[in-house]
């Protein structure tokens, strides 16, 4: 387990930014939202304190998107003004001062669905207004293995502190920004702000993926047991499919960034 849990981040964390490199930072930050953090955590959960603490996690793991949302709507706005040490230290700031309001909230399955619905339809109107250039010269490095490094480190700190803290901070935990904060932070450095901000919007667009994933383990896990793992992934991925055309209808306004240079004169 503690071989997969080394691997399983730093790969997704390569694919999604070769994804970024290639297409873009919304197809980029649109993928992160899949279930890859937080589903390998309450199915270390569900293996090692039982089938009830994972679902009750996945509960407060549902309710903890709004502190992931709010991490990414923080940073996005910051790193349009400050070098990402202030960006990366406002938004942990942020998620942490949210998380603690969730954790004092009592363990429901409707409330945390309505704090998720809330975070997830009032995301797009938050972030800023920012448009990445995409044509212009390609950053020397991305530096891949040092986002790789960070995100493993980031999975297994985060991993083994959801496993003694009690169901309520485990679900939390399992939606530290691991893969928010190491994109955020790299792409601010080789990409930019703009290319950031955008990145991070359209990461908010993918939650939906994320919600669809422990809304389905928090209903299925005490029925099915284990499998409700496999039915979580399925209603995720069918998720990634509907959320790619609200990708397109959410796609950040155009805006003149001071990257941007403006269009020649008609």
């Amino acid at each position: 387990m503690l071989l997969l849990k080394l691997l399983v981040i730093p790969a997704f964390l390569l694919l999604i930014s070769l994804a970024g490199r290639r297409w873009g930072p919304s197809v980029a930050g649109w993928l992160s939202g899949l279930p890859v953090v937080v589903g390998p955590i309450l199915l270390f959960l569900a293996l090692e304190q039982g089938e009830v603490f994972a679902a009750q996690s996945a509960t407060a793991a549902l309710a903890a998107m709004f502190a992931m949302i709010a991490f990414c709507v923080v940073y996005a706005r910051v790193a349009q003004h400050r070098t990402w040490p202030w960006a990366l230290a406002v938004a942990l700031g942020v998620w942490a001062s949210v998380a603690l309001v969730l954790s004092r909230l009592p363990a429901s399955l409707p409330l945390s669905s309505l704090i998720a619905m809330v975070a997830l339809v009032a995301a797009p109107y938050l972030f800023p207004a920012v448009r990445p250039v995409m044509n212009g010269p390609a950053p020397k490095s991305d530096k891949l293995l040092l986002r790789m490094i960070a995100g493993a480190l980031l999975t297994l700190t985060v991993t083994l502190l959801a496993s003694t803290v009690g169901e309520r901070w485990s679900g939390l935990l399992a939606v530290f920004p691991v893969l928010g904060s190491v994109m955020a932070v790299f792409s601010q450095q080789t990409r930019g702000p703009a290319f950031t901000g955008a990145l991070l919007r359209a990461t908010a667009t993918g939650m939906y993926c994320f919600a669809a994933f422990c809304l389905t383990v928090a209903v299925a896990l005490p029925l099915f047991g284990m499998p409700a793992f496999i039915l979580g992934i399925a209603v995720s991925v069918t998720m990634l499919g509907v959320t790619r055309r609200l990708l397109v209808r959410t796609a950040a306004p155009v805006a003149i960034t001071p990257a941007t240079t403006p269009p020649p004169a008609k």
